[in-house]
């Protein structure tokens, strides 16, 4: 286990520091270094006992947690969070993210929205706080039009870190029910308006691919993507980097449901034609 390792590395070498800087009065006995040690060293020294005692006691307090985390156990991850919730009454934000991201990843999304609804009574900021998990639930289970009016009721309750995806993913909710006049102006905004590249990039991809061809106006549609086009390549310049751009993102679990899509709006925002 690669956390193990690195605790237990930490461990030696915090002691071994520890154990130096404690002989070094023995070493060197002289009155002004003993003054030193004991003034200023000293306490450097309970300082770095403390930490070593609190980093021991909260990776043997979350083994399991980790080694579950490790070993990729999703179901028992599953299990073992749910005890902590449902029975311990621990609905802090890294449980609940956590659950639902493992009910996600072997997708049991009804137990997604199950949690959900326990969550919002016990702690309603939690779910503020992981509105695209559980927006990502309903367009993975397929209940695209209830993923839409998720977005749209969540827009002043969310995160302001996640204000924009959640406006990118109202959209793609609306573009996936087949409402492709309301999706439209959605995407427009962002294309040029987002300061994220990953969404003006999608944002105008979409716009090229699936609303072009539906809009009421297409050549504004058009125009608007190119210029979301343009300011894709103007900030990441080639290809490589909008691949780095995401993967920067890549573990957040509303950013891997979307990943063929990034993939895809790359391909033609540095394309030749």
């Amino acid at each position: 286990m690669k956390f193990k390792y690195l605790i237990i590395a930490f461990t030696i070498i915090i002691s071994i520091v520890i154990l130096v800087t404690a002989l070094l009065p023995l070493i060197f006995n002289r009155v002004e270094y003993v003054a030193n040690f004991r003034y200023i060293t000293l306490p450097l020294l309970m300082f770095m006992a403390l930490l070593l005692t609190c980093m021991s006691v909260y990776f043997f307090i979350n083994y399991r947690l980790f080694s579950l985390l490790e070993r990729e156990d999703w179901p028992a991850l599953a299990y073992y969070l749910e005890h902590k919730i449902y029975v311990k009454n621990g609905y802090s934000e890294r449980n609940v993210r956590l659950l639902a991201s493992s009910y996600l990843v072997i997708s049991d999304f009804q137990s997604v929205l199950k949690l959900e609804s326990k969550v919002i009574l016990a702690k309603p900021s939690v779910v503020y706080k992981n509105v695209l998990i559980f927006g990502a639930a309903r367009i993975l289970s397929g209940n695209h039009a209830d993923a839409a009016a998720f977005f749209n009721s969540h827009m002043d309750k969310c995160e302001k870190k996640d204000k924009q995806w959640l406006n990118w993913f109202y959209g793609f909710s609306l573009l996936l029910s087949g409402d492709f006049n309301q999706a439209e102006p959605d995407f427009s905004s962002l294309a040029v308006s987002s300061d994220n590249v990953l969404i003006t990039g999608l944002s105008a991809y979409f716009l090229h691919s699936s609303l072009e061809k539906r809009s009421l106006n297409p050549d504004k549609c058009h125009e608007i993507a190119e210029n979301g086009r343009q300011r894709v390549i103007n900030t990441v310049k080639i290809a490589g980097k909008w691949g780095k751009e995401a993967d920067k993102v890549g573990a957040e679990i509303h950013i891997a449901i979307i990943r063929k899509y990034i993939d895809e709006a790359g391909k033609w925002l540095f394309s030749k034609d």
